[in-house]
């Protein structure tokens, strides 16, 4: 009967965890969006390809943030870039968005890999190196002062995708 007793007791304590659902201390968590943070509101690309595909199709700019989920100067500058309404917008209207947690690519670490970083890239899949931050050692670093020249440099990723926009007279046909 003892045997029947503990071999039902562990069934039962092995079915209870078995549906328990965890929460962590902090509470319940939210839901991880593509975002990760850096502005809910704007529709972030999933992957590399598809942020290409999309500035390609929409003809727009393409803007890849790359951050550190744990890194101060990732958490500083994420601030910094969300307090910023103006920033928001102009991604919202004008720009495909992408963010990517610090890869060991070398082909996305143009000059090293630092975080946070910013990089351009034109509808013709060309990474705009013309558009760089304030230091001449981390050329698409960006820090929380660095607001004004993020608006500067987006204003520039824009401005030449203009330009390469118009279209001579003569090749238009009716």
């Amino acid at each position: 009967m003892t045997r029947a007793a503990a071999s039902l007791v562990l069934v039962l304590v092995a079915l209870s965890s078995t549906f328990a659902k965890y929460v962590p201390k902090s509470g319940q968590r939210i839901p991880q969006s593509l975002s990760r943070g850096w502005g809910d509101q704007l529709n972030w690309a999933q992957t590399y390809e598809e942020a290409l595909f999309l500035s390609r199709s929409r003809n727009k700019p393409l803007m890849v943030l790359f951050h550190l989920e744990d890194c101060p100067h990732s958490q500083a500058f994420k601030q910094a870039f969300n307090e910023n309404d103006k920033i928001q917008r102009i991604l919202d209207e004008d720009f495909v968005v992408f963010n990517v947690i610090e890869t060991v690519d070398q082909h996305l670490s143009p000059d090293g890999q630092y975080v946070p970083r910013i990089i351009f890239v034109d509808p013709s899949m060309t990474v705009r190196d013309d558009i760089i931050g304030r230091y001449s050692n981390r050329l698409y670093a960006y820090e929380p002062g660095d607001v004004k020249l993020l608006l500067e440099n987006m204003k520039k990723a824009k401005k030449v995708l203009k330009f390469s926009l118009i279209i001579p007279t003569f090749m238009i046909t009716r």
